[in-house]
């Protein structure tokens, strides 16, 4: 979709520390993007600094852009453009409408999105859920995914919902606001104390007692054995980490039904985060009376893995007959759903998400 429209859409890639100013045209990023710092503790100058970063992308465009379009971390009144009170953009406080301000400075329609959000609307579109659809067919399965939940790991826990083709937003804006599910291992503490780089950090330095300040990366590299430090405890920390990411999904997946898409910085350590995630989601729950019940109504395949994938792609179906007739009717009866990891990148995957959703609300 939008791959062969000419129309450009201004785009932003917004953190506390620095913004990334681009354009997107048919799917492609079309000039080279200018970083510039964020200035997000001086709302004066954070506002100036958006004004000038669009205006020096605009100068470089073939012909005038239709919209703005970005994604803004929240909590945020992204319908209506306004940015509330942010934890790494404090001059924001109080609630700042952002989106009025540009549209004023610029001209044009500005829109204005969670970056969950974007992300999966991104991987809907040209990532992760074509992808397995081309798999499908590819092994000549009529089956056609429709429906993807998107999620990003990273600083905190992110959600997106794609349904049918179209980002769900919710009455509220609020839709797929995951980070408020509750941690398994810990349920007085929301999801993202479980998985979020902080969580990786503090589960690491607790079971190994290594005090030093460590990211993520590092902590993977440990546990490939690359660097000094408790390989043990580093391979623990991602696999509790997992098993909080396992139960989340689960939770998520029981209500959307669809493919599952992870991005952000921490699936790079997938090697050791995923195999406690697909125990939970291949897990059972207990029934009051003691009889075990299937944690979800369907089987989980992580499609990175090559034999996992290839399980996906059995088929399992059988014909049964129709009562009172010699008529056939093929039945599958496993309901099967894929976890795959980012397709496209995170970065790539929210800015094409921020071009698709300025474009399809101009349609409408």
């Amino acid at each position: 979709m939008y791959q062969f429209d000419k129309r450009i859409v201004m785009t932003l890639d917004a953190g506390g520390t620095n913004f990334v100013f681009s354009a997107i045209r048919s799917n492609e990023e079309i000039v080279e993007p200018i970083v510039l710092p964020s200035n997000g503790d001086n709302l004066e100058k954070c506002l100036e600094t958006m004004v000038t970063g669009f205006s020096a992308i605009k100068l470089k465009l073939p012909e005038d852009p239709v919209a703005i379009s970005f994604a803004f971390p929240g909590p945020a009144d992204y319908v209506n453009g306004i940015i509330g009170d942010l934890k790494n953009l404090p001059a924001f406080q109080g609630g700042v409408a952002l989106g009025a301000f540009l549209r004023n400075k610029f001209g044009i329609p500005v829109f204005i999105n969670n970056d969950g959000d974007l992300f999966a609307y991104g991987e809907a579109l040209a990532g992760a859920l074509p992808e397995v659809n081309r798999m499908l067919r590819d092994a000549g399965k009529n089956k056609v995914y429709k429906n993807l939940i998107g999620i990003t790991l990273g600083t905190g826990f992110g959600g997106g919902v794609v349904r049918d083709g179209e980002l769900f937003l919710g009455d509220n804006g609020a839709a797929a606001e995951v980070w408020v599910l509750r941690d398994k291992r810990q349920p007085i503490y929301g999801v993202e104390e479980g998985i979020s780089i902080r969580a990786i950090k503090r589960e690491y330095a607790r079971l190994s007692g290594d005090t030093r300040r460590l990211t993520p990366k590092e902590i993977f590299e440990i546990a490939e054995g690359n660097l000094e430090g408790n390989p043990a405890a580093a391979r623990e920390a991602f696999d509790h980490a997992g098993e909080v990411l396992g139960e989340a999904i689960a939770s998520m997946n029981a209500v959307v039904d669809g493919i599952v898409v992870i991005g952000g910085g921490i699936i790079a350590a997938h090697k050791y985060l995923m195999p406690a995630v697909m125990r939970e989601l291949n897990g059972t729950l207990e029934m009051y009376e003691g009889a075990p019940a299937d944690r979800m109504e369907m089987k989980a395949f992580f499609l990175d893995d090559p034999g996992d994938c290839a399980a996906f792609l059995t088929p399992t179906s059988r014909r049964v007959v129709v009562p009172g007739t010699t008529e056939t009717v093929e039945y599958d009866p496993m309901k099967r759903m894929g976890v795959i990891t980012t397709k496209l990148g995170t970065s790539r995957a929210i800015a094409f998400g921020a071009y698709a959703f300025a474009l399809n609300e101009l349609d409408k």
